[in-house]
Parts: C-alpha cells; sequence; structure tokens
C-alpha cells in the first residue's frame, strides 16, 4: 500500500495496476481512487494505471487546513507521480478530477503526454454551472432523498432500475467517499467550487481530448465545447443519452473512445525534400 508525501506532509494513498506506459485516472469531486472501480481493469490490461485518494478521502491524510484546491490537488498528483518513479504520464480526469487535470497539463506540462478531460468544466466564471433546480436536490434536507437526487444525476433511468431489480444492493462508486470526515467534504465543495482555469488552459500544450455526456445535467454538457475551443487543437466526443457517469455506464463506448485517443502516435513532420 503506497503512499506518497505532500508538500505539506499530508500522505497520499495510491494504486499501481498494470504495466506498459504510465496513465493517472483522476476520480470527481469527495470520491476516492474506487470511483474508478468498475472500468480500471479495461485501462489496466493496456497501460500501467495509477489511481490515487485525493486527501480528505480513502487511505489519504486528512488535514483541516486550507490546502485544498484544484491547483493543489494537482501538485499532490506530481508527489505521487515522483514517488512512483514516473517522469511522464498519459492524463484522464472526470468532473472534478477533470479540473485538476487541467492544472497538472497547463502547470507541470512535463509531465503530461495526452490529456482526457472528461465531464468536466472550466470552472467559474467562464464555465457553465448547474441549474437551480439541480442544487436544490442535491441541498435538501432529506439525505436519501438528496442522494436519490445524485444517483440520477450519475446515471439514466434504465440503468439504475436494472441494478435495482438484481438480487444484492447495487454498488455504487461515485456517490461519494462514505467515510470522508464532513470538514474534508466541506473543503472538497469549496476546492471545485472556487476552480477558474480559464487563463492556465490557453497553456495547455498536450494532445487533448474532450469527453461529456449529452445528458449531463450535473456538469452541463454546454462546458464541453468550451473546454475545446479553449485548449489548443483539442477535439471533443459527446456521448448521447449519457449522463455525468458516463464512463461507467457507457463504458463500451468511452473506454474504446479513450484508448483509441491515447494510442495515437504523435505526428512527425516530414523531412524536408521528402
Amino acid at each position: 500500500m503506497p503512499f506518497a508525501e505532500a508538500a505539506d506532509g499530508t500522505a497520499l494513498h495510491y494504486e499501481v495496476h498494470g504495466s506498459g506506459r504510465p496513465l493517472v485516472l483522476l476520480s470527481g469531486q469527495s470520491n476516492s481512487r474506487r470511483w474508478w472501480d468498475p472500468v480500471r481493469g479495461d485501462f489496466a490490461a493496456a497501460y500501467r494505471t495509477v489511481v490515487l485518494d485525493w486527501r480528505g478521502t480513502g487511505e489519504s491524510g486528512r488535514p483541516d487546513t486550507d490546502s485544498y484546491s484544484t491547483p493543489g490537488f494537482a501538485r499532490d498528483v506530481v508527489a505521487v507521480l515522483d514517488h512512483a518513479g514516473i517522469d511522464r504520464a498519459h492524463v484522464y480526469g472526470t468532473s472534478m478530477g477533470g479540473r485538476v487535470a487541467q492544472w497538472l497539463a497547463a502547470d507541470h506540462p512535463e509531465r503530461v503526454d495526452r490529456l482526457v478531460l472528461g465531464c468536466t468544466s472550466p470552472g467559474a466564471p467562464h464555465g457553465v454551472e448547474r441549474g437551480p433546480e439541480v442544487r436544490a436536490a442535491l441541498s435538501q434536507g432529506d439525505p436519501a432523498a438528496a442522494r436519490r437526487a445524485l444517483l440520477e444525476l450519475m446515471y439514466t433511468p434504465e440503468w439504475i432500475a436494472e441494478r435495482e431489480r438484481g438480487p444484492q444492493e447495487p454498488l455504487f462508486h461515485t456517490l461519494g467517499d462514505p467515510d470522508m470526515p464532513p470538514h474534508a467534504r466541506r473543503r472538497h465543495l469549496r476546492a471545485s467550487a472556487r476552480h477558474d482555469a480559464w487563463d492556465a488552459l490557453a497553456r495547455i500544450t498536450a494532445p487533448t481530448l474532450v469527453v461529456h455526456g449529452t445528458d449531463d445535467a450535473f456538469n452541463p454538457t454546454a462546458n464541453a465545447p468550451l473546454l475545446t475551443e479553449r485548449v489548443a487543437g483539442a477535439r471533443m466526443r459527446l456521448i448521447s443519452g449519457a449522463r455525468h457517469a458516463y464512463f461507467e455506464e457507457f463504458a463500451d463506448v468511452a473506454t474504446p473512445l479513450v484508448l483509441d485517443f491515447l494510442a495515437e502516435e504523435p505526428d512527425v513532420p516530414a523531412e524536408a525534400g521528402a
């Protein structure tokens, strides 16, 4: 069970699976490495995958300090890469993980090979925020109702119903780390809400793919073209009918799409006179 150490001394738990070129998978807000459990094996079959517990989640330290921010999380990722002996990696970030990936590619370009930004946003004030009805559903006083609202923002009703018809209670890995202390949950929320990488996006040089579900109301789909236009040379792929957890429910579409992009070789300019 390896641990890296952040600049402030916080222990950062991470896991490495598979072999080959390194690929870092970055999870959403208030979620641990378990976010990737349903699809991690598909990536580990082709890459040396690295997943980590954000500070405040999983097995990582949980400081109650002002150390939670999306640029700060990016520095935590660099600490993990250093500890794992990885100089450069592909990076695939979803939701808040995509916000962190923006800073990682902008501030640490030498560490990022190819970049995938999934169901994410450039942040305020240029990004498109979720609607008031979504915020109201998530903040209602009944915890069970709020959890159900989050579940329905992540997955389609058909996909949820299919799993709820099974003999066992379905296990969802995208609804937040249940063991997070309240202070860490608040600090994650604040870090994500304060994200603003609009100017930094112009500094990204890594080949970039933007992926989003067409029916994502949790992080509105309108953010995808904003990112695509802001990152030089970026491409966009929208997955029809998908909500926020497109990478899990629509894995049969999303995973091959990402793997194909990561496997592309960089263009090599033809020699003069060739």
